[in-house]
């Protein structure tokens, strides 16, 4: 919704699209950090019960938002929508998955994950004809009530308990001693997965939170960059079913590697192309390469780390994510506001997930040379 609305809320408040961009990201960093606290209690009460205290949190945070553009749309996003909303359905959802499926985790964690791009994919056209319609206000409160109206009793009929036993993984074969991951101190192992999913998560954010205004920008109508939005999310959904295949048979870290060389590439894309068949064609591009990056990683997660310890750890990992995609989107806002193009936001992004790519490409060169010394 607020990318969308994007431009009409920072018309509010003399054309500063950081107002909206941060308003964006704070429900980003607090769904990050309240999935922490969400994840235990769903451990606790079940995940039926924060999906639903969530999905109700999320539309009060809705309807506060429409209060702005003030400190009411960062309390509503930022609070409600975020840190009591969200992070009571997409942490505990991730840990809820993965007590399911040992053999096929990869493939359940893009499909969990893909709601996510179903909803992008759908979304913009209809916000932008209801926002033009009503305005940014009267959509975010329409939205609010069909959100809760699905989603709870969605939640009260078929989310039961999860097994409480898991099997030990028959992948698990990164300590090459006891104590140690891939040979080295686990939460230093660790450390470096959180660093590459929040590294990988800036860039993916910033086309993701203002493409449908760059196009804007470009003289392309903002129906046009709403459907390019649809493409770019539509895609990373079609394409995260495939990502997720690849991840069970290849493994996770291998699997992040390969959507960071799509991403940076389609990334750089961003900047030289000002066309709208070529920013299509670069968006649809662009939603192939990221979509995987994100359940790989908490894939490598559970490969490296035993099973006991998933209830903290994919948290955490989706904390770092959250963290990353909200400090993307408010940061491309940030430099648009300096500079006055979208050019520096991009470059900027780029740089970041080639640091995500090193970090990686590390942990991969370790998973091989601790392979090789196994046989």
């Amino acid at each position: 919704m607020a990318a969308v609305a994007l431009k009409d809320i920072a018309a509010e408040v003399g054309g500063t699209r950081s107002v909206p961009a941060l308003a964006a990201s704070l429900a980003w960093f607090g769904a990050a950090f309240g999935g922490i606290g969400m994840g235990w209690i769903a451990e606790r009460v079940g995940v039926r019960w924060t999906v639903m205290f969530g999905a109700l949190m999320m539309a009060l945070g809705l309807a506060v938002a429409t209060l702005g553009p003030s400190w009411t749309l960062y309390l509503g996003y930022g609070v409600f929508v975020g840190l009591i909303g969200l992070s009571g359905i997409n942490a505990p959802l991730f840990v809820y998955i993965s007590k399911f499926f040992e053999r096929r985790r990869g493939s359940a964690f893009a499909l969990i994950s893909s709601g996510t791009y179903i909803a992008g994919a759908l979304w913009p056209p209809i916000f932008e004809r209801v926002i033009a319609y009503a305005g940014w206000r009267h959509a975010m409160l329409w939205f609010a009530v069909l959100e809760a109206g699905v989603i709870v009793p969605l939640a009260a009929v078929f989310l039961r308990r999860a097994p409480q036993q898991v099997p030990v993984s028959s992948t698990h074969h990164a300590a090459s001693e006891p104590g140690s991951v891939l040979g080295w101190p686990p939460n230093l192992v660790f450390a470096a997965l959180c660093a590459a999913i929040f590294m990988c998560c800036v860039p993916m954010s910033m086309p993701q939170s203002h493409l449908v205004a760059f196009c804007s920008d470009l003289g392309i109508s903002k129906a046009h960059g709403a459907a390019m939005l649809s493409v770019l999310l539509g895609t990373a959904f079609l394409c995260r079913q495939i990502w997720g295949l690849i991840a069970d048979r290849v493994g996770g870290l291998h699997t992040v590697l390969l959507g960071s060389i799509i991403q940076a590439t389609t990334m750089s894309a961003f900047l030289f192309t000002q066309d709208e068949v070529g920013l299509f064609t670069v968006s649809a591009a662009f939603g192939l390469g990221f979509s995987g990056m994100i359940p790989a990683t908490v894939l490598a997660g559970r490969e490296l780390f035993p099973p006991a310890e998933a209830a903290w750890r994919i948290p955490a990992l989706l904390l770092c994510s959250g963290c990353g995609m909200a400090t993307g989107g408010w940061l491309a806002g940030i430099l648009y506001d300096h500079f006055g193009y979208y050019g520096p936001a991009f470059a900027t992004g780029i740089v970041v997930n080639l640091l995500n790519f090193a970090i990686v490409l590390m942990l991969v060169a370790r998973q091989h040379l601790i392979t090789a010394r196994a046989y």
